[in-house]
């Protein structure tokens, strides 16, 4: 079977069947034989992973003993024990990388403007050359943003920093392939989808989101957990109404 993980990562990495096998030495006829399935020795599945910045195990998936590929982790590229692990520059990297679709879902996500001052700078241009982006934040008037507002003891802080979000994200109002809305439902999980690459994080009870864990996953083929997620994040989006625009979200509360 073909190694689609090796020949995604070898393209968003920009490197062709020659490079390749210049980096680690070796004839490109091999680095062909590898894209067709078959497995290289260690020491080249060290160097391929260094080379094109992956996880081994992500190119090369551990066996399990009938022979099979391990299905409950094919998709899962790494786990991190608080969602504040990731470093800011993967998480540019990863905006920075999508070609055709980002779809954002949390409750206030203003972590991302914190992090990246750039960041609608950088969706309008991925905008402009047709990536479709989709972001969903919780509307801070909702019964469920008082809720996890409440869980966690904000003291209203919760849907302060909704719409503190929602003015740096105003920046893309009337920009043509960006939707930004807000949902009206209980968040189980934060999605960040960037193509074929998704960021999750599962909300625990009464835990900030920056301390609760979090996946990566890339996805392979249909059925797996990224296209669950995908559905998860397809069925908040289509109970989602369009965010109210500035001048409304600045109206004093009656």
């Amino acid at each position: 079977m073909a190694n689609e993980r090796l020949r995604a990562s070898m393209a968003t990495k920009r490197f062709d069947i020659e490079r390749l096998a210049e980096e680690v030495r070796i004839d490109p006829k091999t680095v062909q034989r590898w894209l067709a399935g078959r497995t290289p020795h260690p020491r080249h599945r060290w160097a391929v992973a260094a080379a094109l910045d992956e996880d081994e195990h992500y190119l090369w998936p551990p066996e399990q003993s009938g022979g099979t590929t391990a299905a409950p982790n094919v998709e899962l590229v790494a786990a991190y024990a608080h969602r504040a692990d990731l470093p800011p520059g993967e998480w540019w990297g990863l905006f920075a990388g999508a070609r055709k679709q980002m779809d954002l879902l949390g409750y206030a996500m203003l972590f991302l403007m914190e992090q990246h001052p750039q960041l609608p700078v950088l969706l309008k241009r991925k905008a402009s050359e047709s990536c479709r982006i989709r972001i969903a934040l919780a509307d801070p008037g909702s019964p469920e943003a008082a809720e996890r507002d409440a869980e966690e003891r904000l003291a209203g802080g919760l849907q302060a920093r909704i719409r503190t979000s929602r003015l740096y994200f105003g920046a893309l109002d009337e920009c043509p392939g960006v939707a930004i809305n807000f949902h009206r439902t209980p968040m189980y999980n934060s999605v960040f989808r960037f193509d074929d690459d998704m960021l999750v994080t599962p909300h625990l009870y009464g835990v900030p989101g920056y301390t609760a864990p979090m996946l990566h996953l890339r996805r392979k083929g249909g059925q797996g957990m990224f296209d669950g997620f995908v559905s998860h994040f397809e069925a908040i989006w289509s109970t989602s109404q369009p965010a109210p625009v500035l001048q409304r979200l600045a109206e004093p509360v009656r």
